[in-house]
């Protein structure tokens, strides 16, 4: 027809981009398929973590006694939210851990490469899908506890307690993404679950105040942020923490900042991702 414009694809110069803006529809996609993953396995990577963190409040309730007091509360109920944080960032870990080292070891990491998505767009599909698990598992953790004798798991600041769990989620979602870049195989991630997250997780002030502790203790505990996501999430349950609330706010929200920095800049660049 006379007049007709050719197509944008044949329009657009090479290199450049066809697509402007956000590509909502490849994000949803993305988004669907990486929690669609995780979800076809619920009973290994939801379920098995929340009855895993019951098994912890049973076992210390049982040997430390849950009505020994920490902090003017009972003893279970200071563990109890404690516990729910950090399973829900160790399965943020677990699953952003996994999709591209699992891509980069059975050789279709393209099928995240090739698809019209913008650096940006692939780090927010894969790091939204491990947040999504890591409150599923946290919920799963949750409304177990609430029918677990001796135990109250009631929220005094629920703002508070989503805001610390969304936080303590992201960073480990960001760590994740950045050990599947880094390893190249299962061994390579599993090193930094053993030596460091998992280290970190139990350091944390999950299992005690950090008021019993020496003063280097505590200020090496000071510098753990796993610290301030355990204190603040309970601080949203409890309405008392370890640590100033709003200093572990924003300290959190700032730390997550850098490390979407980290992980913008490494997958942009292709590191250990691109041939």
């Amino acid at each position: 027809m006379k007049g007709a414009q050719p197509p944008i694809w044949v329009r657009t110069p090479p290199g450049e981009p066809v697509l402007s803006g956000v590509n909502w529809g490849g994000l949803k996609t993305l988004y669907i398929k990486e929690v669609r993953r995780f979800f076809k396995v619920q009973m290994q990577t939801v379920w098995a973590p929340a009855v895993t963190t019951l098994l912890y409040l049973a076992i210390f309730t049982v040997a430390l006694g849950s009505d020994r007091r920490v902090m003017g509360v009972r003893f279970a109920d200071f563990i109890a939210p404690g516990l729910v944080a950090m399973a829900m960032i160790q399965n943020a870990f677990a699953n952003s851990s996994f999709s591209l080292l699992i891509g980069k070891m059975q050789g279709n990491i393209v099928d995240y490469l090739m698809p019209p998505l913008s650096t940006g767009e692939l780090i927010a599909g894969l790091v939204g899908a491990a947040v999504t698990r890591a409150f599923l598992v946290g919920v799963a953790v949750w409304l177990a506890m609430l029918f677990w004798p001796g135990v109250s798991v009631e929220v005094d600041h629920p703002l508070w307690a989503f805001w610390f769990g969304l936080m303590g989620a992201l960073m480990l979602a960001f760590l994740g993404l950045i050990t599947s870049l880094w390893a190249d195989k299962f061994d390579h991630a599993a090193a930094v679950s053993n030596f460091l997250v998992t280290p970190l997780s139990l350091l944390s002030g999950t299992f005690y105040s950090i008021e019993q502790l020496a003063p280097a203790f505590q200020a090496l505990s000071h510098a753990n942020p796993f610290f301030y996501v355990i204190s603040g999430f309970r601080y949203g349950f409890l309405g008392t923490a370890d640590s100033p609330v709003l200093v572990g706010a924003v300290g959190l929200f700032l730390l997550n900042i850098v490390l979407w920095a980290v992980c913008y800049a490494l997958v942009r660049s292709g590191w250990k991702i691109k041939a």
